[in-house]
Formats: structure tokens, sequence, C-alpha cells
């Protein structure tokens, strides 16, 4: 396989000029090490014409030379460079993404007799044109370099690819990029009555960077690169994004002080970012930002992303910091107000346990607020919904906080979820993170498709879903079944636990011995023993208390027209069914035994909605189904007629 260099790359490579994938060979690699980090590879290639050993590999390449892939003389394909500037002056090449098109043992050695580029010779073009000519195997491999933008002036970066104004310094001699001096030819210093644009920075005003003492959003002369195209080897660049979503002010205070923060993140046409500010920039930047405008970003520090705090598919992301420019921007043209990977939610099966994922359904149903206390005696609110989507799936969302109280489900909304978390939790269910963004009937064409198929035939579809179990916190699954489905299905009789919802009216509620003295700590429901000296002997916690609380644990029988079967409510659900909770009903024992009738008579004979959990259990020898009662929900008739109806019509069909 004949391999045919690109020549002329390599100048026009070092002067920042726009090349399409050259061809280039490696003629020499040195090994950098670093006080902290991966090692660095500085690369020495060659084009055939020329050779320039200012070439860096960047870290996340580095696995090519540790696998021994990239080694000298052999030939590859770099397709994306971006060109910085050091320190000292001097100016380096970083390869950010590249190709082995040849071993070394296939090449055989140097290709041509190239000569050392001459660095110093900035102001020069190439004057021997790219060879246009590519690998057979890849035929868009090479083009001709273009001229460089010295000599034509070019404001606006290459599309696709990391470089432009962004990592380039102004050549002293070159009349485009001149620093802005008395004797420029082209313009003076950038001052305030600057006729092209203010800017506090000592480079070329055609590099002006948009500062917060500017009057007026940047002009047409700022070159702007996309997000995708941001990398910690870059010195100076500019964005122009639209913030999709902004976090509140946050405190927090350790032993190295205490401080505050808020983020956001922002997307374009190529990719989305996360952004944070601290304390003094918290001050400066929040009344600024508004979530679904358009701004120019530039002079935040880059770093790599901590995918603890951010869900965003990102390997970085940005710090504000003193010097930091944000800039409202009029022109939002071609700035999408979201950027979403929707995963159909019959894939998410496929995906592995705690990705981050974005999804899109119809809201089949939704369920009260409620109310839980988590591990760290925090008390937050949750909702579950379920939703479908056109694969005829359904999954279990649970949203949280005050995303989960000012939900309406009403109507069977369209929601759509950005950084979703998935979870293997019964199956497969998917929770709503801190930095989740959630939008109800957005206004994208997957919204408008989805709402079209649910009313036309989604509606009546008999879908199935992910979920076999309660996700977290939100209760049972909607999976409806008859009680006779219990038997005929043999439910529970798998090494999991089957979960099912029905429609069933208590028939009998055994009222002997539904209560019982618990320990009265938080965290521990065990029944206490009366040490008949005032004092309450809990075996769990080891210790003796001079109170108690009640627990409900009741049995019930429940109905449907096919069959009956005998369930356990423990103490959330027996206080729903009852309407009483577990304090009242133990008063009531004790003081007025008619009331406490009463109550039970009450509860007979009233219809609900019964989530359910089933399993095979063993006690003192003998096997049996055990149904246990996870949720009890009113009855919404008109969504028990809507739901009877679709079944009529599916066994007409």
């Amino acid at each position: 396989m004949s391999v045919k260099l690109t020549q002329g790359a390599v100048e026009a490579l070092f002067k920042d000029s726009h090349v399409n994938n050259p061809v280039l060979q490696v003629l020499n690699i040195r090994r950098i090490n670093t006080s902290s980090g991966p090692p660095r590879f500085r690369l020495m290639m060659s084009d055939g014409l020329n050779s320039l050993s200012s070439f860096l590999l960047a870290t996340q390449l580095n696995n090519l030379t540790e696998e021994n892939l990239l080694v000298p003389n052999c030939v590859c394909m770099v397709k994306k460079t971006v060109t910085n500037t050091l320190s000292d002056g001097r100016h380096v090449v970083i390869v950010m993404d590249m190709e082995i098109l040849k071993s070394a043992e296939e090449t055989g050695g140097k290709i041509g007799n190239p000569t050392p580029y001459n660095t110093d010779d900035k102001t020069s073009s190439p004057q021997k044109s790219a060879s246009n000519t590519s690998v057979p195997a890849s035929p868009s491999s090479a083009a001709v370099p273009g001229p460089s933008h010295e000599n034509n002036g070019t404001l606006s970066p290459p599309r696709g690819r990391g470089r432009g104004f962004v990592g380039k310094s102004p050549m002293k001699t070159s009349p485009w990029k001149a620093s802005p001096m008395k004797t420029s030819p082209m313009k003076t210093s950038p001052m305030k009555t600057s006729p092209w644009k203010a800017s506090p920075m000592k480079t070329s005003p055609w590099k002006a960077s948009p500062m917060n003492a500017t009057s007026t959003s940047p002009g047409s002369s700022t070159k702007v690169i996309p997000i995708a195209n941001l990398n910690p080897y870059q010195s100076k660049w500019t964005i122009r994004a639209r913030v999709t979503n902004k976090s509140n002010v946050r405190t927090w205070s350790n032993s190295r002080g205490e401080g505050k923060l808020f983020s956001f993140e922002i997307v374009d046409e190529s990719g989305e970012i996360k952004i944070t500010a601290f304390n003094n920039e918290v001050d400066k930047f929040f009344s600024l930002v508004e979530q679904g405008k358009v701004y120019y970003i530039t002079k935040a520090t880059l770093k790599v992303a901590n995918k603890q705090y951010t869900t965003l598919k990102n390997d970085y992301e940005m710090t504000l910091n003193a010097h930091s420019s944000i800039v409202p921007c009029d022109d939002s043209q071609g700035i999408p107000a979201l950027h979403c990977d929707f995963v159909p939610i019959a894939e998410l099966v496929n995906r592995d346990k705690d990705a981050i994922i974005d999804v899109i359904g119809v809201c089949e149903s939704a369920e009260d607020v409620s109310r839980i206390t988590t591990k760290a005696s925090r008390e937050v609110t949750k909702r579950a919904l379920n939703l479908i989507d056109t694969t005829g799936k359904v999954v279990t969302v649970t949203l949280w906080g005050e995303e989960a109280e000012k939900f309406d489900g009403s109507g069977q909304p369209v929601v759509a979820i950005k950084g979703a978390r998935l979870s293997d939790f019964g199956g497969r269910s998917v929770s709503a993170l801190f930095s989740s963004t959630v939008m109800v009937n957005p206004d994208t064409p997957e919204a408008f498709r989805l709402r079209a198929w649910y009313d036309q035939e989604g509606y009546a579809l008999d879908s199935q879903s992910l979920t076999e179990m309660r996700s977290v916190g939100s209760g049972a699954r909607m999976n409806w079944k008859i009680l006779s489905d219990v038997k005929n299905e043999q439910m529970g009789h798998r090494e999991k636990a089957d979960y099912f919802s029905c429609v069933a009216t208590v028939l009998y509620t055994r009222k002997e011995n539904c209560l019982y003295q618990a320990c009265p700590s938080a965290d521990c429901n065990k029944k206490v023993i009366d040490q008949q000296n005032g004092l309450y002997r809990c075996e769990k916690c080891n210790r003796e208390f001079p109170n108690f609380k009640y627990r409900l644990l009741l049995s019930a029988n429940l109905a449907d027209y096919g069959d009956n079967q005998w369930v356990t409510c423990f103490q959330e659900t027996a206080e729903v069914l009852l309407g009483h909770n577990a304090e009242t009903l133990g008063r009531l024992r004790d003081t007025d035994e008619a009331a406490f009738d009463e109550v039970f008579q009450k509860a007979n004979f009233t219809t609900h909605i019964f989530k359910n959990r089933v399993k095979l259990e063993t006690y003192n020898d003998e096997t049996r189904v055990k149904v246990t009662v996870m949720e009890v929900q009113p009855v919404d008739h008109r969504e028990y007629s809507r739901r009877l109806l679709s079944n009529i019509h599916k066994l007409a069909s």
C-alpha cells in the first residue's frame, strides 16, 4: 500500500492554517516526564518536504506510544490539532486526534528528504502546495493546506477544528495579527475610542474578547469556537452558547472555611459544558446569567470534569475566575435550546446501571407527592411518573424536591428529562438528579411526534413495564392484574418477587392483634417487652424506655369480580385503609372499644387501588404465597373507565 505525505502540511499546521486530515510521518518521539500527571510525548513529524519537532501528543493519546503503535517512521493521519503559544513565545502544535495508517515496518524508513522547518520565518506563506494525495484506503485523508490567516485575512475559525484564534499569539511580523503598536500599519492600539472593539487585552484587536466593560455585544470580528473544540491546551478562546440549566446559590462550610457557589450549563451546536462560580464570582454573575439566554463567554478556567457532580457528556468543565467575562448576545441564531440524546425506553434494559441518560415519554400516570426521610434524617419530597414511548415500554421515573412538588400530570403530558440516572432497582427505573433538567410538553419535534402517536394509538397499547418493583420511594408499578391472576399465573413463585396493581374491595379487616407496642426510637420498629415497672425493653436496641409507640400490622381480605385474597398491610398502608393513625387507634382500643370497632366496620366494603408485592415464603415448614400491600390509592374513576374501554377495544380487535 503506497502512502504519500501531505507536503506543505507542517508549515500550514505551524501557522495554524486549515489542513484537512494531513498525512505525516513520525521521525522521532521523546518522552517528557512531568512533576504531576501523566507523561508527555514530543514528536518530530515530517510531510516529506519539511520536518518539525514542535508537535506535542495530547495525553489522551498516550496509549498509542505505550502500546507501541506510535513509533518512529510510522505514518499517521492527523485529524485534529491545536496550535498554541508557550510562555516563552515558542509555538507548539498539540495533536488531539490521529490515526495510524502504516506501521514503521511497512514504511521501511524515512520518506523523502525533509529539511527542518525554519520557525523564525513566520511571515512567509507555504511556497509549495500540498500534494493532493492520500492513502488509498482513506479517500479524504489529505487536502491542500489553505493559505495562512496572515495572507487571507480570515476572521472566522475553520469549522470542525480545534484551532483558530484561540491558540495563537499575535505574531510581531504579521501585518494582520500585529500587536497593538503605534507603528502598526493596520490599526491603532485597542483604546476606548477604537473603532473595532474596546478590550483591556494587550493583544491584537482582531482577537478582541468580549469583556464586561464592553457596552455592546462583540461584533463580527470576534472569533468564536465550538464548545466541542475546547481543551486545556488553549490559552485564549471565546464561545457563544445558550444557558440551559441554572442552579440556585448554595453555601458550604467545612474545616477549610465557608463559601457559596452556583452552577449553570450551556449548549451550542457542537455540545454542552458545565460552568461553576464561587464566592465573588457568584455576586458578579448570578444575576446576569438567565436560563434560555445566549452569551459570549471567555477567560474561564477549563479543567477535567468531576463526573460526580455533572451529568453532561463532556470531558471538561469550567470555573469562573476574576478575569472571566460573560456578555449577553442578541444573536441566538443557530444555538439550540437544549442538547438531548434521548434513549428509547425499550433500550434502557441494555444500558449500564447508574448510566446518565436523557429520556422522553408520555406521562400515563403520576402518583401524589409524598415525603420520605433519608438515612441522613433529611426529609425530601418525591413523585413517581410512568412514562411510555413509541416502543410500547413503560418505565417509572422519580422526581424529587421542587420538581416533584410543582409537576402537574393532568392531561397526560409529554415529559422529557435530561441527565437522569438509570437504576436496576426493580428491573429498570429512572431517577431525576439535582442537576437534571425536567421539561413538560417541550417545544421539540420529538415531543410533537410522541403526542401525535399517543393520541392516535399509544393510549390503547398493551404496554409492558420495565419496572417490576417499586422504584426508589415511588411505590409499586401499575402492572394491572385481577386477583385470580395471582393463582393462575403463579405469581411470586420466581426467585424475585412479583408486583401488581388491582382494583379491589375490602371484605373484612382482622382487628385482633392488629396493633403492637414498638420501640420509640426513630430507626427501630421492633416490638418492646413490658417490664411491668413502667419501662419497656427493646432487645434490638438493648435499651429500656419509659414509653413506646403503636405500630399497625393489619390483615385484610380483598375481593374483585373473580376471586378474593388475604393481604398484609403494614403501618403506612394500614393507616390509609383505616383512615386513622396508629396512635389514635391505640388510644381508642384502650378507652373506647365501640369507636375502635366502628373504624374497622367503616373500612369494610370500600374500594381502592392496591399496589401489591407477591412472594412465596416459608414459615414453620409451611410454604405459602404472601401478598403485601405496598400502597393504597383512591380509585380515579375517569382513568379506570378509560382503561376498561381500552381493554374492550383490545378484545374487540
